[in-house]
């Protein structure tokens, strides 16, 4: 019993997860909508979907939740980070590691 219970445990976290990205994909949707008008949100989302390109969408995502949920910036910006909270860092260690080959190399 306890061991279906740790691997049901599982597929919450991952519906939670998807449910979490689902609102911030509506949200950035009604955000371009509302400033932009249907068809740039249109495009986002295309964008979004096909190349894979969020950014719009995550930047979106934070004005609609602290202009028209009128949440803090703060909360608006953990509304909107998860994005951004695992690019930075990537991006990061992808210098780093190419600089350390880099130095390595002409050593």
């Amino acid at each position: 019993m306890i061991q279906k219970l740790i691997a049901s445990g599982g597929c919450l976290i991952a519906l939670a997860f998807a449910a979490f990205g689902i609102a911030q994909f509506y949200a950035g949707a009604q955000e371009i909508s509302n400033e932009f008008g249907g068809w740039w949100s249109f495009g986002a989302i295309a964008a979004a979907l096909i190349f894979r390109f969020t950014l719009p969408l995550t930047i979106a995502s934070y004005f609609y939740a602290r202009d028209w949920w009128e949440w803090p910036w703060y909360f608006a910006a953990l509304f909107a980070a998860p994005g951004l909270l695992f690019v930075v860092p990537g991006t990061i260690a992808a210098v780093l590691d190419s600089a350390k080959s880099a130095l390595t190399r002409n050593s």
